[in-house]
């Protein structure tokens, strides 16, 4: 029976599945996008915490006695939502890496915009695939996955427990290197497509020097490079699909 002397304590446990759950949120992909609206998130947070509320409340203790415990256990609960979003953002990042080495190879790297998903300036092509990622990720469920997460964080991080600094800082190298390596396979054809289109160029111009050689490839090198692009933009996708999908199976049992 729910009586007045538990609301502090439901009030403090919707608390902190909220700090949790707000941090992932906003920093999550696809789902936590910049360029969707502030209040828009906000009131997303709101109501995964309480959905999850019933799900992951007998995780928490009573309210901390005193002022310094309380922010300590509300520090540790946006410390684990921030690292989890965070490892999702990082896998995002592939996509830029690739969008840009792409962009380089196919003489697209001054054609810039602002990137929604990074907040920064990239180019034209990685901000294309990163909207392209995002909306194939709704279009095959992948979301169900992030939020499958914020359940599952749970059991990965019990609320009270010590913060595992050196694990987290482990995880994090690791996937970030794993972005990086997985943005270089994504542009892998197109880097071979720059070598040996250079290469090409670089020996009629020897042939022909009185030609701007270069000059004249340009355009060639544009709209053959699109061309690569597009023929294989599906299995670009795909395989990056999958490594976005390997990596929230981490965080989800």
């Amino acid at each position: 029976m729910f009586t007045v002397e538990l609301l502090p304590q439901t009030a403090f446990v919707f608390m902190l599945i909220f700090a949790r759950v707000s941090s992932m949120v906003m920093l999550m992909p696809a789902i936590g996008e910049a360029s969707i609206p502030m209040q828009i998130r906000i009131i997303l947070s709101m109501l995964l915490s309480f959905i999850l509320y019933p799900l992951v409340s007998e995780s928490y203790s009573a309210v901390p006695p005193t002022v310094p415990g309380l922010a300590m256990t509300v520090f540790y609960e946006i410390l684990i939502g921030i690292f989890i979003g965070m490892s999702m953002r990082l896998v995002m990042s592939a996509l830029h890496v690739a969008g840009n080495i792409i962009a380089m190879q196919t003489g697209l790297a001054f054609a810039q915009n602002i990137d929604p998903s990074q907040g920064t300036q990239s180019a034209l092509v990685a901000n294309f695939l990163n909207m392209l990622a995002v909306t194939l990720i709704f279009a095959t469920g992948l979301h169900h996955l992030l939020i499958a997460a914020m359940r599952d964080s749970y059991i990965l991080f019990q609320p009270g427990d010590i913060f595992p600094v050196g694990d987290f800082l482990q995880l994090a190298v690791k996937m970030m290197s794993g972005a990086f390596e997985l943005g270089v396979q994504l542009a892998a054809p197109f880097v071979v497509f720059g070598l040996v289109f250079y290469i090409g160029i670089g020996l009629l111009s020897k042939l022909m020097p009185q030609i701007q050689i270069f000059f004249i490839a340009m355009p060639a090198n544009i709209g053959f490079g699109l061309a690569l692009l597009f023929l294989i933009l599906g299995a670009m996708m795909t395989w990056f699909l999958q490594g976005f999908e390997q990596t929230l199976h981490m965080f989800v049992h």
